[in-house]
């Protein structure tokens, strides 16, 4: 193993495009198929993607972030990780269990949303819409009403698109050494 893989190179490096990919991938997942758009689907059926790369690849980004001493992002990926792996382990809970963790959750949400609002646009799409996704979810699970989850889910499909976006021009920034998308 050569030295530039360890020591200050690699507490340095920057998972926070991994993050929002992760991130941007599970909302997308959860909140496309919570739409009902796909015929025979629902949002059980992102159990796998959100337990592995919503959980699992979130919290790993979140714990590099905060060893990179990246409070914000750390705290943000670790944070959603474990929401996705609690969501996709609790398959069975009850409705009001259900709609209970989705209001908990929402909570660290609108803290994000919070400490992301001074950071732009996106921050503000990607945080805030996944705040009002939780909310409108919980509330459509709490009351049976069908279409407040659908709505739910599409606000998760843009926040998702919100979070795959910032880490895509992100990425072919860093890949072009300039900036091919728009951010601002």
């Amino acid at each position: 193993m050569s030295n530039e893989a360890t020591g200050a190179n690699a507490r340095s490096a920057d998972a926070g495009n991994l993050g929002y990919l992760a991130l941007g991938l599970t909302l997308l997942a959860y909140g496309i198929l919570g739409t009902g758009v796909l015929s025979g689907t629902g949002i059980k059926d992102a159990a796998s993607v959100a337990h592995l790369v919503g959980g699992l690849t979130l919290f790993v980004a979140g714990l590099w972030q905060l060893r990179s001493g990246d409070g914000f992002t750390g705290t943000a990926f670790t944070g959603l990780g474990a929401f996705w792996a609690t969501w996709s382990a609790a398959g069975g809970a009850s409705k009001n269990a259900a709609g209970l963790f989705l209001l908990l959750w929402a909570l660290l949400a609108l803290s994000l949303t919070l400490a992301a609002w001074n950071s732009g646009l996106l921050g503000r799409l990607v945080y805030g819409l996944f705040t009002l996704s939780l909310v409108v979810s919980a509330l459509g699970v709490l009351t049976s009403t069908s279409s407040l989850g659908k709505a739910g889910g599409w606000l998760a499909a843009v926040a998702g698109l919100a979070a795959w976006y910032s880490a895509t021009a992100s990425l072919t920034e860093s890949g072009w050494g300039r900036a091919l998308l728009p951010t601002k």
